[in-house]
């Protein structure tokens, strides 16, 4: 039988006071998650690959009616040593049933993106967005706005600083979260991207999504 994994639902939402944690919660190991049932992900036909202008313009209506969205962004890796990251290259929003993947080689999605990403009535919800947002404002030289790291959620409630979303989708949902390293590690600049880079990158933000959702969380007041 799978462990039932004790969650802690007192969360806060973004920007109300945090109490210190009185206590210390351990993160879920590899192997209890390993013996959790796997969470049912989005599909492809729920997935919209955003890369022109009309597209970006039609994804725009949608998302910027949404008052939270699951947020990630995907860059192509570096290996040598010094070299600089160029990304992001993907940067993808997400609902509970819908992600929209957006590639930035096209300027109108970058437009689009930076737009979304400046919007104070949007909660973007995420894990371990330092790096996201240094790369954000590098490349599409803007600072996004009303950004909750879910990490800071957890931290709070006495978890460990990076729970990431694997760990937290164990804790909250009780389900395995299964990721692809080989699409982790893949070139997110490529113009066509595979089916399983689009998977990958719409079920990050999604997931993100579905944990805000599972805590109890609420945007604050417009």
């Amino acid at each position: 039988m799978a462990p039932t994994l004790a969650t802690s639902n007192d969360a806060r939402p973004p920007g109300g006071a945090q109490s210190s944690p009185t206590r210390r919660l351990a993160s879920p190991s590899k192997e209890q998650i390993a013996a959790l049932e796997v969470l049912a992900r989005l599909e492809l036909r729920d997935i919209v690959v955003v890369s022109s202008r009309a597209q970006a313009e039609q994804a725009f209506d949608l998302l910027d009616a949404s008052a939270v969205l699951g947020f990630d962004t995907e860059s192509k890796p570096t290996f040598a040593k010094d070299e600089v990251s160029l990304g992001p290259h993907v940067v993808q929003f997400s609902s509970l049933k819908q992600a929209h993947v957006f590639q930035l080689h096209d300027p109108d999605c970058r437009d689009v993106v930076s737009t979304l990403l400046k919007a104070h009535h949007i909660t973007k919800v995420g894990f371990g967005l330092t790096g996201d947002h240094q790369q954000i404002l590098r490349t599409l030289r803007v600072t996004p706005q009303n950004v909750l790291d879910l990490n800071t959620v957890f931290r709070n409630q006495g978890y460990p600083k990076e729970i990431g979303v694997k760990a937290a989708v164990a804790v909250v949902l009780n389900r395995r979260f299964v990721k692809s390293r080989k699409a982790t590690t893949s070139n997110w600049a490529n113009r066509q991207l595979t089916e399983s880079q689009i998977v990958y990158a719409a079920n990050d933000a999604w997931a993100a999504m579905q944990v805000y959702h599972a805590l109890g969380l609420r945007p604050p007041p417009a």
